[in-house]
């Protein structure tokens, strides 16, 4: 039905005539001309109509935005004075010829000028996509699969498929089930991630494995989670960690170069320990100059209980941020709206210094705390967080994790409202993760219960757990994570030494990975792996707000569809034939709400 795409029209066809397919952008009468911006997948070109061909005239004066139509024409260039060059096709223009109407739209539902709320985008997604914004990042996340494959498969790598209806597996998030009709009573699972299946591969001799792959979790939402996700699965033989993240590293790097020109550079590496400690975050954005200062042991001595309490307590921190030439931009409501800010991560207050003048001692600063302090204390503070006439300091005084979290929050929050953000892109690995951690009496996964170890054996591990590193590692880009993976464990008294750490009973272990513990049993391979979330990674790389805004098909933020109007009720038949029965009181419930108001 065309010749060519609109975007494609260029100087090299003028005095050609062309067929063009595609929907109508804009419509301009100007009494005896008629001018279209007609746009497909490719771009936008302009065509004319001019009073030599009346019919024509005629029939284009009907066009509204959003008609589909096919145009045959002339190429010309554009007369001078009038190229536009911020538009690819801006120096030439078709003159129409004939015109078919393949469709006409009704009025639109959405507002052209894109005063939509994410829910109508939603509710008219085919419509909202036709946006060329929305047609780009799609284009564009195309783009970044081809490349993904072509660089992993370069490398040796197979496209292997694994299920998704599966066993229900505890990795961290509720599962999305699925009844078996087959056999009644019981359920499939959507899977969380391939973990499981791509280990089972590796013990196959696949050796390497690839799969761009739907991930299914039934958490709480918010702008970068949706219940269904698609990752870059990524799972090794016969490789060390170190080899993982220079194929991975490799892979991503060459995705930039080819799709966004841009050297991202050899990677730097930082132990988790070491980003929590300076930014509060184990995924920090690099970009943001502000860094956690520890001043603790400078302020045990003070009288200043908020202080010295912490300072003191073997779980507490005491930690600042100097945020040069701060003090003049932030006025007494402004610190107060920040202090409000921490609160949100449990901290109780938020103590603040102003640095006037560094040259005039005490007298050059200004702080409601600072009579608690010391000259000796204040001037060390001053000295090893650097700060220079202008600056602010602000304190946070509490346990380790309030205080870390507080203060990460708040340098991502300063950093952003003050644009101190430098340099496009800063990429990072954050590795030496702990093992466990300790929640609500219990030991839990950092990353999941298939991750080794950092050479220690089984009773090691067993003796100390709290003290143990994860053979772990995170890709980390402008303070969002990639991807994170691991080496996993291939050794059956190691994996079975990590599920009693976790509180996994035998009997449980067997139920939920029998299948894997058995396997372990026929010479495992020593196996590593890592998981790159394609949405987010098109995210960034479009400079969209939202993974939504990168997907065709999203969810909202309640895990609901406008589009489809999913999740619906199964009608009794349905049920009946699962082998599922509703409960009376939601029945109830239901019956009540479709009741007209009286």
């Amino acid at each position: 039905m065309r010749s060519l795409y609109c975007g494609e029209v260029n100087e090299s066809h003028i005095g050609q005539e062309v067929t063009l397919c595609g929907w109508v952008n804009k419509r301009r009468d100007l009494g005896a001309v008629i001018f279209l911006d007609l746009r497909d997948r490719e771009g936008i070109v302009q065509v004319v109509y001019d009073p030599d061909l009346q019919e024509v005239l005629k029939k284009a004066n009907t066009l509204r935005n959003e008609f589909c139509v096919q145009i045959k024409g002339k190429v010309r260039a554009r007369p001078e004075g009038q190229v536009n060059k911020d538009m690819a096709t801006g120096g030439i223009e078709v003159l129409g010829l004939e015109l078919t109407i393949l469709n006409k739209s009704a009025p639109l539902p959405l507002d052209p000028n894109q005063k939509n709320s994410e829910e109508q985008r939603l509710k008219y997604r085919y419509l909202d996509l036709r946006r060329p914004e929305m047609t780009e990042r799609m284009r564009f996340r195309a783009k970044v699969t081809s490349a993904v494959r072509e660089s992993l498969e370069t490398q040796g790598f197979l496209d292997i498929e694994t299920p998704i209806l599966t066993a229900a597996t505890p990795e961290g998030a509720r599962d999305y089930l699925v009844p078996s009709r087959t056999h009644k009573g019981q359920f499939f699972a959507l899977p969380q991630s391939p973990q499981l299946f791509k280990q089972l591969l590796m013990m196959s001799g696949m050796e390497r494995y690839y799969q761009i792959v739907k991930c299914f979790r039934d958490e709480d939402l918010r702008a970068d989670r949706q219940p269904e996700f698609t990752q870059i699965d990524i799972e090794t033989s016969f490789m060390s960690s170190d080899q993982v993240m220079q194929v991975t590293e490799t892979m991503i790097r060459e995705l930039f170069q080819k799709l966004l020109n841009v050297d991202l550079g050899e990677f730097p590496r930082m132990p988790y320990s070491e980003a929590m400690t300076r930014f509060g975050s184990d995924k920090p954005d690099l970009r943001n100059p502000l860094e956690i200062v520890d001043v603790a042991d400078i302020l045990k001595d003070v009288e200043f209980k908020v202080f010295s309490g912490p300072a003191n307590d073997e779980k507490g921190r005491v930690a600042v941020i100097c945020v040069p030439q701060g003090a003049a931009k932030f006025s007494r409501k402004g610190i107060d709206e920040l202090t409000k800010f921490v609160g949100i991560y449990g901290a109780k207050g938020m103590p603040w210094l102003k640095v006037n003048d560094l040259d005039a001692g005490l007298e050059g600063l200004q702080s409601p705390i600072l009579k608690f302090l010391t000259e000796e204390s204040v001037n060390a503070l001053l000295e090893r967080t650097n700060a220079k006439t202008g600056d602010i300091i602000f304190f946070g005084s509490d346990s380790y994790n309030i205080v870390t979290e507080a203060l990460g929050a708040l340098r991502l929050k300063i950093g952003e409202d003050l644009e101190l953000l430098q340099g496009e892109w800063k990429p990072l690995w954050v590795v030496d993760f702990p093992m466990f951690e300790e929640v609500d009496g219990g030991m839990h996964a950092i990353h999941h219960p298939f991750t080794a170890p950092t050479n220690l054996t089984a009773e090691e591990l067993e003796a100390n757990p709290v003290g143990a590193l994860s053979d772990a590692y995170d890709m980390v880009l402008n303070g969002c994570e990639l991807g994170g993976g691991s080496v996993r464990i291939h050794n059956q008294d190691m994996q079975a030494a990590v599920f009693r750490i976790l509180g996994i009973s035998d009997e449980e272990a067997q139920e939920k990975f029998g299948f894997l513990l058995e396997a372990l049993q026929y010479g495992a391979p020593p196996h590593a792996g890592l998981a790159f979330g394609l949405d987010r990674l098109v995210m960034l790389m479009t400079g969209a707000s939202s993974i939504r805004d990168v997907m065709a098909f999203p969810k909202t933020t309640t895990a609901a569809c406008p589009l489809t109007n999913a999740p619906g009720h199964a009608n009794p038949a349905q049920l009946a034939e699962l082998g599922i029965a509703r409960l009376e009181k939601e029945l109830e419930q239901e019956t009540d709400a479709d009741t007209p108001a009286a």
